[in-house]
């Protein structure tokens, strides 16, 4: 086992691999097309990528040859050397870069250090580090996956370039045992999946980013809501309704059409009045909170609801149900006291404990999610007001005993966050709950309760969502589950095969006993031979499927079919319907 401290040391060999492949992608690159202008060829997960504006065009059909090209230099030999340039060296360097030259002015202006390296007679703006010697990389361990456009610096008013991505990691056996891990990522696609189970769908005559839900899409929706509406409702929550828009002015004294603008979708009205869909329910819910005074006796006050919520994000970014614009979220806000701050966190902390274990996510990873302080532009409030919170949130972490890392620049633009984070099937890392601890929305609306000496006493407001979005838990649900739901989720639980027509009239009995039982079940009469019926409810992942033949028709029994292949049994079916409804109350994985 890898010390913690050997652990990183690994980690730094391997970023140092991966960021000279990104300069050797640059020099293969430049072989192909001399005229490429560079933008940035940073380390990310799992690999690296570079961005170039080309006057010959890339594909993924040129990968193979790039490969080629980098894998000669690597066994050639060549060095990387660092060196500290001043700014009108560096100018005269990269004076035919425009990005580069763009980069160069904004560390100028940022008085930050500038520096490059250089590879054999390849130099390139950078930070590094780097390998010594090329001979330090595997030449078979790594490979160029894919060709993308990126706009340079994210923004879509700047030039769109192409980016080319890579993997790779320090050995072939680890690159293949990655490139397997992908495969099977894409069979459990959630993409491809959703269409197959046919839960949800997107229409371009309603626009990209807003899924439509089937009856079962629909049906999965509703039971993850209602479980978490369960575990709230154990605690003390109250369900609250609000409208989908908003005038301008609630956002104005949020903050939201300051900080948040470019994510509002607008709304005119014919009197000229300006409204906003909302993009977020917390402005709404302090407005039911301040309906009235508040005596300190009165809290916390507990408000719940599921509800979408609307965001304008770039269509570039919208993918599958990961990135959507129409946005379920399973919404709380807590309103209380400082000195209840801890209870109300730990209270939400037990739901995510007890929610996320039901579908086999550990939740042992917490990052507490701190703002930028670099960055005071981004974040509503004082620096005093963020440090009290994320002091409070660190001190909570603590006592909770939970392992916890901190991240600047993750904060939500009102308050630090506790994001929980778990791991797939597959070992992917997902963000999924999250706890936030807000002193700002309350000061802006003016939030109070009134306290043991009849002085008004600032409140604080905790937002929380168990799975973030439902359309967001649903994708490493999905994945993780390879599309397997267990029963009391999956939207049929039991399929009925009758094996001829002359046993429609029980397989039709046995469905109406189930249905009747609160059971979903689905009856297969159609004129199709067994073996295409047990295809297709296989292909469909339901969980249990009855073969009903002369047997069980005499016997008034049924033969149980399980998708994960455990040995099929006949029993009466009164016995079958109470295991069933046992294994649905128990939530059994």
């Amino acid at each position: 086992m890898l010390s913690l401290k050997s652990m990183t040391q690994v980690d730094t060999e391997l970023k140092k691999i991966r960021h000279s492949l990104a300069h050797l992608l640059a020099i293969a690159v430049l072989n192909h097309d001399p005229n490429a202008k560079l933008g940035i060829g940073p380390v990310i997960e799992n690999g690296f990528y570079y961005d170039f504006l080309l006057s010959k065009p890339i594909t993924n059909e040129d990968l193979a040859d790039l490969e080629k090209k980098m894998k000669k230099n690597i066994l050639s030999g060549l060095s990387f050397t660092g060196e500290t340039l001043k700014p009108l060296l560096a100018r005269e360097r990269f004076e035919n870069q425009p990005f580069k030259l763009e980069l160069i002015d904004e560390f100028v202006s940022e008085g930050k250090e500038i520096t490059a390296y250089t590879s054999g007679s390849f130099t390139d703006l950078c930070a590094g580090p780097h390998v010594e010697n090329t001979k330090e990389i595997d030449p078979e361990a790594f490979i160029l996956t894919t060709v993308a456009g990126a706009y340079w610096k994210g923004s879509e008013k700047k030039a769109m370039l192409t980016r080319i991505y890579g993997v790779a990691f320090a050995s072939k056996d680890k690159l293949e045992n990655y490139m397997k891990m992908l495969e099977e990522a894409k069979r459990r696609d959630h993409r491809i999946l959703g269409k197959e189970l046919d839960l949800f769908t997107f229409s371009p005559l309603v626009g990209s980013g807003l899924p439509l839900w089937t009856p079962k899409g629909t049906i999965i929706r509703e039971l993850l809501n209602t479980f978490v509406w369960e575990l709230r409702e154990k605690r003390g929550y109250k369900r609250v309704t609000i409208p989908h828009i908003t005038k301008k002015a609630l956002y104005e004294t949020s903050g939201h059409w300051e900080k948040f603008s470019a994510e509002l979708f607008r709304i005119t009205t014919r009197e000229n009045d300006e409204f906003a869909l909302k993009p977020m329910n917390c402005p709404h819910h302090t407005q039911l909170f301040a309906r009235h005074k508040r005596s300190y006796r009165e809290l916390p006050v507990r408000y719940a609801e599921t509800t979408m919520v609307y965001r304008d994000e770039q269509s570039g970014e919208l993918s599958g149900l990961s990135r959507v614009r129409s946005i379920t979220q399973d919404d709380a806000h807590v309103f209380c006291r400082t000195s209840q701050i801890k209870d109300e966190v730990f209270a939400i902390w037990d739901i995510v404990d007890e929610f996320y274990p039901v579908f086999g996510f550990a939740t042992e990873k917490i990052r507490l999610s701190f703002h930028d302080p670099n960055a005071p532009e981004k974040y509503l409030g004082s620096e005093t007001t963020w440090k009290i919170a994320e002091d409070t949130l660190r001190a909570i972490a603590k006592e909770r005993k939970a392992v916890f890392f901190e991240a600047a620049g993750e904060a939500a633009l009102y308050g630090p966050k506790i994001d929980f984070l778990t791991k797939d099937a597959l070992g992917r890392e997902w963000q999924i709950a999250t706890i936030q601890l807000d002193l700002n929305l309350p000061e802006r609306f003016n939030l109070y309760c009134v306290n043991e000496e009849n002085k008004e006493e600032r409140i604080v407001m905790i937002h929380a969502a168990i799975m973030g979005s439902i359309e967001r838990f649903l994708v490493p649900l999905i994945e993780h589950l390879a599309g397997s739901f267990p029963l009391w989720l999956s939207p049929v639980q039991v399929s009925i095969l009758p094996i001829t027509s002359a046993h429609n009239a029980y397989a039709k009995e046995v469905s109406g006993e189930l249905l009747n039982a609160g059971i979903r079940a689905e009856l297969h009469d159609e004129n199709e031979t067994l073996g295409k019926k047990i295809r297709e409810v296989k292909k469909q992942k339901t969980p249990y499927y009855l073969v009903i033949g002369e047997k069980e028709m005499s016997g008034h029994t049924v033969t149980i079919e399980h998708r994960d292949g455990r040995k099929n049994k006949t029993i009466d079916l009164k016995t079958f319907i109470d295991e069933m409804l046992l294994e649905i109350r128990d939530k059994k994985k």
